[in-house]
């Protein structure tokens, strides 16, 4: 007898059909029929693991490996093709931004239908309803059509919701890819909260310092079937190595910040201010510096590091790379701190982000890239808009002779 919160996976495989060619039309089909045979793709072989009651796990894999599957097994939407999958007691989800809302229905009233849809009684969503609310900050909205809200507002919604069941297991899908860094704290304190109880977590995420932060063991998912299974941190580690070839991964929409082989790595990063403190808010034309921690498993030849500079939108700023042979770095070292001053800083207003990589000195092999190493923001010193902070004086000039009036008469 499986236990409240236990899940267990034995030889869980599935497959999907399919089609070379959708049907459209009725007619499409009758005259395809016979002609069009579906390809069979294994989406999960033979997965195999067992979780205890109050444990959580980490799923980490790139896009294509099979957690979103999985986690549909655990959750009862899809059965496996063979094997089995059990989970004891209550499953919470949220494995889809506003899975199960109604667009034309209310915030309100989507709450009520979640919770009917999560065999909760009305009584019990009633009580519920203003803890929701509040915690998705949505007082304002909650009585308005979802179809008028914006993407965090759904996830906000979604995620309040899935975090107020009564549950014994909550599965969590790349909940964090959308909202802002304070709703973002709020949901790791609900989740931390949900752990203490002895809740038991299904966690994926292409955050790894958000599944090392959470779970205390991860799975590794490669091609539908396990590859690891064991400490977190050891999971990331070869989590980062599988991605290590590829310089603009896809997974960095959905919320990955780092990877790379891991051969040298970018161990700290800090922001100073001209006193010489850590600082994370600066005003236009302050001298500011980088500071750049750097370590490496074995000795290796000098590192090129590599700097960008992105506004909130995305945009690059600048970007540049420096060989860090001219910082020191030697052929027997192994740890290094790098710094780069700016005198003044050239930024007029906004918030911005700090982005490192490190690689060989011709760039083939990357040893770790860090997507997000940090954020700061910069408040304009006077009347500066934009941007960039443009250096320059204005100056009256000398026009000379004025041209002779033409008169008539």
């Amino acid at each position: 007898m499986i236990r409240p919160g236990e899940i267990v996976a034995d030889r869980a495989s599935r497959q999907f059909k399919v089609y070379p060619r959708e049907a459209r039309r009725l007619k499409d089909a009758i005259v395809a029929r016979g002609r069009s045979r579906p390809s069979l793709v294994e989406a999960l072989n033979d997965v195999s693991f067992r979780v205890e009651p109050g444990s959580a796990i980490g799923l980490v894999g790139r896009n294509g490996s099979g957690k979103t599957t999985l986690l549909r097994l655990l959750s009862g939407i899809i059965k496996p093709t063979s094997g089995h999958v059990d989970v004891g007691g209550r499953v919470g989800s949220l494995l889809e931004l506003g899975a199960g809302f109604h667009p034309d229905l209310s915030g309100r009233e989507n709450v009520f239908l979640n919770g009917s849809i999560h065999g909760l009684k009305r009584a019990y969503v009633r009580e519920q309803l203003d803890e929701i609310v509040a915690f998705a900050g949505l007082e304002e909205f909650i009585d308005l059509p979802v179809r008028t809200y914006s993407s965090g507002m759904y996830m906000r919604l979604g995620f309040a919701i899935a975090a107020h069941i009564d549950a014994d297991v909550l599965l969590l899908d790349e909940v964090f890819a959308v909202g802002d860094e304070q709703f973002q704290r709020k949901c790791f304190g609900k989740i931390f909260e949900f752990k203490r109880r002895g809740g038991t977590i299904v966690f994926v995420s292409h955050d790894a310092a958000a599944v090392e932060r959470l779970c205390d063991r991860a799975i590794l998912l490669q091609a539908g079937r396990v590859r690891f299974d064991g400490p977190t941190h050891d999971a990331v580690v070869r989590y980062r190595q599988l991605l290590a070839g590829d310089p603009d991964p896809a997974e960095r929409g959905a919320g990955l910040k780092e990877w790379g082989s891991g051969e040298a790595r970018i161990d700290a990063v800090e922001l100073l201010g001209p006193d010489g403190a850590e600082r994370t808010q600066f005003l236009a034309g302050e001298p500011l510096a980088l500071r750049v921690h750097l370590t490496a498993e074995r000795p290796l030849p000098p590192p090129r590091l590599s700097l960008e500079l992105r506004d909130s939108s995305g945009l690059l700023v600048t970007g540049s790379g420096h060989s860090t042979a001219d910082l020191g770095w030697e052929q027997g070292t192994q740890t290094l701190t790098a710094r780069f001053e700016v005198e003044q800083l050239p930024l007029a207003d906004g918030r911005f982000h700090v982005r490192l990589g490190l690689t060989d000195e011709v760039g083939d092999n990357l040893y770790h890239w860090l997507d997000d190493a940090l954020t700061f923001v910069v408040y304009p010193a006077g009347d500066e808009r934009g941007v960039v902070r443009l250096e320059g004086r204005w100056t009256g000039e000398e026009i000379g002779l004025q041209a002779e009036r033409v008169t008539t008469t």
